[in-house]
């Protein structure tokens, strides 16, 4: 998206659409279908709770779906119906192809690896474990939480 200085509206509604209010109408539009009981895993960011450079309005759209599980459990109390977040932090992805010149890649790997306190970038199984559990039995417990899974970076490093 760019700084606050380069960015203009159509940036700034491009990721209100995408990351507001396509959760707020999708979960919308799904409760209808959901039995009481039911799981919500919404996906957030690290993003919405630290600052980084260039993209301002998509922490700020992230920091927005932290708060919509808060509210829509609130809101669905007497469905049973716990909605959660689950906040990557860096992910091994094919994103660091489509954004980083490939022999930048490995260079690119290793500063993050480096600022990450689990000494690694984050695998995609390590999401999937992790939705798995908040969709699961195992987490009835759980509602209107988040949960980071960034390494370390947002809880126990100065990074940011």
């Amino acid at each position: 998206m760019g700084s606050v200085a380069d960015a203009g509206e159509a940036d700034f509604n491009a990721y209100i659409d995408l990351n507001i209010k396509s959760v707020y109408f999708t979960v919308h539009k799904a409760l209808p279908h959901m039995n009481d009981g039911a799981s919500i895993i919404l996906v957030g960011s690290i993003a919405g709770h630290r600052a980084f450079p260039g993209v301002p309005v998509y922490g700020a759209s992230k920091a927005a779906v932290i708060s919509f599980a808060r509210g829509f459990s609130l809101d669905l109390l007497d469905r049973k119906i716990r909605v959660n977040t689950l906040s990557p932090g860096t992910i091994d992805t094919p994103v660091f192809d489509k954004f980083i010149p490939e022999e930048q890649v490995n260079a690119v790997k290793k500063i993050w690896t480096d600022l990450i306190p689990a000494g690694r970038i984050g695998q995609p199984s390590d999401l999937g474990n992790a939705a798995v559990f908040l969709a699961s039995d195992d987490s009835t417990f759980v509602v209107g939480t988040e949960l980071i899974s960034d390494g370390g970076v947002t809880n126990i490093t100065m990074f940011g």
